[in-house]
């Protein structure tokens, strides 16, 4: 029986010692996931210094999260020891009281538990937030590093583009002028056609006018013909009297 009891008091031990250390750490943790959401409010120039050191942050905040997590796991199992021993025949005399040490030791692990998974969780949810803010604010100067470039590309594709609209209008402009002289031609052509007709028609309805219209054509050939005969030979005679 006195080794039972001294079991039962080594148990208690072991996990006063647990809850001790675990009050402890999770005061720590509290503490510097309340500085890490403090400086998750700083302004943007001092939250890129502290981008240099962020990581350290981040890394101690997860090795109290791991240790935590060992202790908890450790008041557990302490706490499954306690619970089987008082089902060890032989304690019955003690059960009423070392089934209220047990529920006590388990309210406050269940208690620990509780208030490690909230402060967990408000840690992560600060630096997923804190993640996205610096995202967000690393996109918004890349975009504003790159913003002249950017106005200088679109200055120039505009002026690109104006250049080119002018060039269309100037060749509207030629097209239009082409149009319209051909316009032009094709109507003088057509002018001419119907003169041309016209006189076609007026010799066809007069055959004498256009008789004496050859006879005068062929009488004016045979004039020039007998005028170059005689020039001709004027030309001759003139020759021979000057060589002789």
């Amino acid at each position: 029986m006195a080794t039972s009891s001294n079991y039962w008091e080594d148990l208690r031990k072991q996990a006063r010692q647990l809850e001790n250390e675990l009050d402890l750490k999770l005061v720590s943790f509290s503490k510097l996931c309340t500085s890490y959401s403090s400086s998750s409010n700083w302004d943007q120039q001092k939250r890129d210094i502290r981008s240099d050191s962020g990581s350290t942050q981040d890394n101690v905040l997860i090795a109290m999260t791991t240790e935590l997590e060992q202790l908890l796991a450790n008041l557990t199992a302490v706490n499954d020891k306690m619970a089987e021993y008082t089902n060890t025949p032989g304690v019955s005399s003690h059960n009423a009281a070392l089934m209220h040490t047990l529920q006590r030791h388990r309210d406050i692990l269940q208690d620990y538990t509780h208030e490690f998974h909230k402060t967990k969780s408000n840690f992560f949810s600060l630096r997923e937030r804190e993640d996205l803010l610096g995202s967000v604010h690393r996109d918004i100067e890349s975009y504003k590093s790159s913003s002249g470039v950017n106005n200088r590309k679109t200055e120039l594709f505009l002026k690109e583009h104006e250049h080119l609209r002018n060039s269309d209008r100037l060749i509207d402009n030629a097209i239009s002028i082409a149009m319209a002289t051909k316009e032009n031609i094709t109507f003088q052509r057509g002018m001419l056609k119907s003169i041309q007709t016209r006189v076609t028609t007026l010799a066809n309805r007069f055959p004498a006018i256009n008789s004496l219209i050859q006879k005068i054509n062929l009488r004016k050939r045979r004039d020039s013909l007998i005028l170059g005969g005689v020039i001709g030979i004027c030309t001759i005679l003139l020759l021979l009297y000057t060589f002789h």
